[in-house]
C-alpha cells in the first residue's frame, strides 16, 4: 500500500512587527528547503515546530505555547514547561497537570514546594498521600500545614 503524503500548507503575511511576519503557517513537509516538518517564526507562529509569541504546533516555544510539547510563559501542552505550565507533565512555577513539578504543583501526582494532589510530595503538602514537612493527609494533619492551607481548601480541613 502506497503512504499518502499529505499536502504542505505555507502561509506568511506581508506584514510584520519587530521584524517578524505577524502570522506565519507552515505545516507539513517543506520541499524548498528539504525539511519534514514545517517551521514557523513569527508573532503568531502555527505548525509543526512553532516559534512565536503566540505559537501553536506539535512543538511550541513562546510567550503563550501550546502544543503536544510547549514551552514558554504560559504552556499548555502534553508536555508543558514554563512559568505556568498545564500538561500531562507540567513544569514550572505553577505546574497543574498529570504529574506537576514546580514551585506550586497541583495535579494527580505533584511534587513542589507546595504540593496538591493524589500524592504529594512538598515542603506544604496536601493529599491523599501526602510527604513533606507540613502535611495535610488523611493519615496526617500538621497544624501549621491546616493553617497554610485553610485558606485554599476550607471545606476539606474542617472537623
Amino acid at each position: 500500500m502506497k503512504q499518502q503524503m499529505y499536502r504542505a500548507i505555507r502561509k506568511r503575511s506581508a506584514k510584520t512587527l519587530c521584524g517578524l511576519p505577524v502570522v506565519d503557517i507552515a505545516i507539513g513537509p517543506d520541499p524548498e528547503k528539504g525539511e519534514i516538518r514545517g517551521h514557523a517564526h513569527g508573532i503568531i507562529a502555527i505548525g509543526d515546530m512553532a516559534k512565536g509569541w503566540i505559537a501553536v504546533g506539535g512543538v511550541a516555544r513562546g510567550g503563550v505555547a501550546l502544543g503536544g510539547v510547549a514551552v514558554g510563559i504560559l504552556a499548555f501542552g502534553g508536555v508543558g514547561i514554563g512559568a505556568v505550565a498545564l500538561g500531562g507533565l507540567a513544569l514550572g512555577l505553577l505546574a497543574l497537570g498529570g504529574l506537576a513539578i514546580g514551585g506550586i504543583a497541583v495535579g494527580g501526582g505533584a511534587i513542589g514546594v507546595v504540593a496538591v494532589g493524589g500524592g504529594a510530595l512538598g515542603y506544604y503538602a496536601c493529599g491523599g498521600g501526602a510527604l513533606g514537612k507540613h502535611v495535610v493527609s488523611a493519615m496526617r494533619r500538621a497544624p501549621e500545614a491546616v493553617e497554610f492551607f485553610k485558606h485554599w481548601f476550607p471545606c476539606l480541613l474542617t472537623r
